[in-house]
């Protein structure tokens, strides 16, 4: 049986039923008109009913050659209707025609309709799925003696559209209304949008400036290309779909509505025969926003497990265990048996594999490639010195699990075929068979921009030009205050380990106290010699034989004293091992999840070129005088993606302060409570009962006496989170740099804080 042109790729990711399967809507996304203006929201009807978009007005397209005789209008009928004069004054609502359309006269049907064309809908609805229309023209030409073509379509070939002209506040260029002659129908791979409602008057032709040293050079020598070849804008593939439009020859024609098929390319069918049909993978939507549309539900990534491996070929290196959870869908009781017992909902459905760094890689290119208008994560950098010890593997464990999770919440890269492979071949052998495939594929480029769905005529260019630049002073001010936040959170880390030491030192300060044993290294003020002398001699009268703190024996007073005050220096011994694991662990985690919210102008760049250099196209399309309309609606589909790019980072920005801010809280809840349990505990030990019971046995010596002599007040230095991809290497003197080369070298160390090569990347 062969399969489904429209299922998704047939990989162990999404075999799996009722979570990867793309959400159904009441209101299905329209195909559209083409790649670049590809769906239009209709207007409420004249009745008052909402009129559904094409797919859920017909899914089949009708061809009027081919009309049934069930479905023909009756002649008297259609003949009445066009003829009546009634209709040349009469203004009917605007809409736009989705198909081209060649009727035939004797049926009264509209004998020349082309895609794109404006009509006036007279009467939406004659019978049988017919509509009176006429084509959209001049008020001269509708008082001549030959007047516009009014005749029937089908309801299924035009959608309703927006009067802009007379919405308030809205400006549309001359250019973007229609005039009654007719052109000839694109073959490129976007419809045409509309022409002047006038004829244009002959103007002297004027030489246009830009401005540029030489003004008709980028556009004579480069073909309008850019001359800075590395933008961002010229290697996503953007500019070329904007000067060019696709150049693999996407139809014109849309998509069928009920399957949003298309003709498959060679790569298509190449990747048919090994994951099946996946050109619903590589089909984009953005809605009105403007912001991608997901065709998935969100998921988690954990990344665990690291273990070292030895290959003969690539020697030895770590692998990980990725496990995929998916939130199981919830099925409700029927109605029909309200007295069934409630059954648990069912657990979440995981899928694990193993992956190694270059695999990570790998995903990493094949997504560049893939999806290059989309600004993806960096991947952390690659590691050659200390790469095995425990501290860098945690650290990449956790830079990878955070990669790997910001790819899944990306609504576009999640559905990623590149994704799912990654994620669901279990079998090695299947991983090594089709992993060369995914890096043979050549850069999509202008080919991604075409298979980008939107609403049409819905970029504003002063809108989208104030709105880039806010995006921008805004991310810089993210970045700035992150990295600001990042430095200062390190010193809250510091005074933590700080507040360790402290708490520490007070307990050996008590201790010694109550056992008359001198703390090595402690301060002495306002002691002199003589007694400092006479106090190291001997500890004859401070304690008794009891271990009380008293010259007195069999003094029970004392000996519950003391007692309870050496519960309470072994309790901020406990005090102290909480800050200082505190700082090393759960504010680390804190401390590494910073880097999912820092240097967002630096992520986003790419992004921000391209919207830039777009919008200086689009408004270069729609200047008069030099109006170029198939490259204004491909600028406004590479603006709908960058602008739902922003979106993205909007909806991502506030899901991961939230979590950065929850996570903080929690921890210091958590903290503080068992600081706190350990101090109730303490001081219960001076209430009776528990006071008064302390006086039936001599005080045994405390585990921590013995580092009266050597305390532990200096802690090894606080681990740092890895530096982001895009952090910036502090500059050190040479000497320095020679001084610590050298001293690596003769097996010595140049700083306390740093016992490794890894050491130097903290």
């Amino acid at each position: 049986m062969s399969a489904n042109p429209s299922s998704p790729p047939k990989t162990a990711l999404l075999q799996i039923p009722q979570v990867l399967s793309r959400p159904h809507s009441e209101l299905e996304f329209d195909s559209g008109i083409n790649t670049s203006a590809a769906w239009t929201v209709s207007l409420a009807s004249p009745e008052g009913g909402a009129r559904l978009s094409l797919n859920s007005t017909s899914n089949v397209r009708v061809d009027s050659n081919t009309v049934p005789e069930e479905h023909e209008v009756e002649p008297e009928r259609t003949e009445s209707l066009a003829g009546d004069d009634s209709f040349d004054d009469q203004d009917g609502r605007p809409a736009r025609a989705l198909y081209g359309f060649q009727g035939k006269a004797e049926f009264r049907e509209l004998t020349n309709v082309e895609a794109g064309d404006e009509l006036e809908i007279m009467r939406e609805d004659v019978g049988e799925g017919w509509s009176l229309a006429r084509l959209a023209c001049t008020a001269e030409e509708r008082n001549s003696a030959q007047g516009s073509e009014i005749g029937l379509i089908p309801r299924s070939y035009y959608i309703f559209t927006a009067e802009f002209a007379q919405t308030e506040g809205l400006l549309v260029p001359s250019t973007h209304s229609r005039i009654g002659s007719r052109r000839e129908a694109s073959s490129d791979s976007i419809t045409p949008r509309g022409s002047p409602t006038r004829a244009p008057e002959a103007l002297p032709i004027v030489p246009q400036t830009t401005g540029e040293w030489f003004p008709s050079f980028r556009r004579s020598l480069l073909g309008g290309k850019s001359l800075n070849r590395f933008s961002s804008f010229v290697t996503s593939g953007a500019e070329e779909f904007v000067l060019q439009g696709n150049p693999e020859g996407a139809s014109s024609e849309p998509p069928p509505p009920a399957r949003h098929s298309r003709l498959l390319s060679e790569d298509d069918s190449k990747r048919e025969s090994v994951l099946g049909n996946i050109a619903e993978a590589e089909r984009h939507f953005v809605e009105a926003g403007p912001s991608w549309k997901a065709k998935v539900p969100p998921f988690r990534v954990l990344v665990h497990s690291p273990s070292k491996r030895t290959s003969t070929l690539s020697g030895a290196y770590t692998m990980y265990t990725v496990t995929t959870t998916f939130e199981a869908l919830s099925h409700a009781r029927s109605a029909s048996d309200p007295d069934d017992d409630y059954t648990e909902p069912p657990s979440p459905m995981r899928i694990t594999v193993q992956r190694r760094f270059s695999h990570f890689v790998a995903l990493h290119t094949a997504l560049t490639r893939l999806l290059p208008g989309i600004a993806l994560p960096p991947l952390p950098e690659k590691q050659y010195a200390g790469r095995f010890s425990n501290d860098f593997v945690e650290a990449r464990r956790g830079d990878l699990e955070r990669y790997i999770n910001r790819v899944a919440r990306h609504p576009v890269a999640r559905y990623a075929e590149v994704l799912t492979f990654f994620l669901g071949c279990e079998s090695d052998a299947d991983w090594k068979r089709q992993l060369p495939y995914y890096l043979s594929l050549p850069p999509k480029g202008p080919s991604f921009y075409a298979n980008v769905y939107h609403p049409a005529f819905n970029v504003d260019a002063e809108e989208a030009s104030e709105a880039v630049d806010r995006f921008v002073n805004h991310t810089r001010a993210v970045g700035k205050g992150v990295q600001s936040l990042r430095n200062i959170f390190g010193k809250v880390r510091e005074a933590r380990v700080e507040m360790s030491k402290a708490e520490r030192l007070l307990s050996y300060s008590i201790l010694s106290l109550i056992t008359a044993k001198p703390l090595a290294s402690a301060p002495t003020t306002g002691i002199n010699e003589d007694d400092e002398e006479q106090g190291n001699s001997t500890a004859h009268g401070h304690v008794n034989e009891d271990g009380a703190w008293c010259w007195r024996e069999n003094c029970e007073s004392c000996l519950k004293l003391t007692k309870a005050m050496q519960k309470t220096s072994e309790t901020l011994q406990i005090i102290a091992d909480l800050y200082d694991d505190h700082a090393r662990r759960t504010q680390l985690a804190t401390h590494e999840a910073f880097k999912n919210v820092a240097h967002p102008s630096t992520l986003y760049a790419p992004v921000v070129d391209t919207h830039k250099s777009t919008l200086s196209r689009y408004n270069d399309s729609i200047r008069d005088g030099a109006e170029d309309e198939e490259m204004a609606a491909r600028c406004e589909t590479v603006l709908n993606i960058t602008m739902a790019e922003m979106d993205t980072y909007h909806t991502q920005k506030v899901e991961d302060f939230q979590e950065l801010a929850k996570e903080h809280l929690d921890g210091e809840i958590e903290f503080y409570e068992q600081v706190l349990a350990r101090l109730r505990t303490a001081r219960r030990a001076f209430d009776p009962p528990q006071y008064d019971a302390l006086a039936q046995s001599p005080r045994q010596p405390s585990i921590y006496e013995r580092d009266l002599e050597h305390p532990r007040l200096n802690p090894s230095p606080l681990a740092q989170p890895c530096p982001h991809v895009f952090d910036s290497a502090p500059m050190r003197p040479v000497s320095v740099a020679i001084q610590e080369g050298v001293g690596m070298l003769l097996g010595g160390v140049a700083s306390p804080a740093r016992g490794s090569v890894f050491g130097k990347f903290w």
